[in-house]
């Protein structure tokens, strides 16, 4: 990781949509945003060094304690998609983020997601402390983010509109 962490959202490789993600109605099912949701954030994770390797050899993981997701646009097969993430806050157990689902070519927001992540000791199977270079890599990250315009659907709430 560099030693200042980027001022923007962290930005995932660009992905693609699989065939047997397409539903019935011909785009791509909700579960299956979770799914790239999920493998942009491992991609944060291995920047921050809590992916693989650290589950591996210091036996910590994330666990996603909550889940918001709209869904806004269509996306459909053959659509390339990005995912950007904002680490929005962090305290030494927990990870807030907020990510937009993108068109990877147009640039329209097809779907968000706003999250809380535990950290996890795996051996122990409970939340536990990051360690503190884990701590200073979130905090840089945090940092760098916090200075970042905020995008529109953060602490969404679910309710019915109000009547007139």
């Amino acid at each position: 990781m560099p030693e200042i962490a980027a001022a923007e959202p962290f930005r995932s490789s660009i992905m693609q949509i699989e065939p047997q993600w397409i539903d019935y109605n011909g785009h791509l099912n909700m579960a299956y945003y979770n799914v790239m949701f999920d493998r942009a954030i491992d991609q944060l994770w291995l920047e921050l060094g809590i992916g693989p390797t650290y589950m591996k050899e210091r036996h910590g993981s994330t666990f996603t304690a909550e889940c918001h997701v709209r869904y806004l646009r269509e996306i459909h097969l053959g659509d390339p998609v990005r995912v950007s993430v904002w680490l929005l806050d962090a305290d030494d157990k927990r990870l807030h983020t907020f990510e937009e689902f993108r068109h990877a070519a147009e640039g329209w927001l097809s779907a968000t997601s706003e999250n809380m992540s535990l950290h996890m000791d795996m051996n122990a199977r409970r939340v536990v402390p990051f360690p503190p270079d884990i701590q200073q890599r979130i905090a840089a990250i945090a940092k760098a983010h916090s200075t970042v315009p905020r995008p529109a659907g953060i602490g969404r709430n679910i309710a019915m509109p109000a009547k007139r």
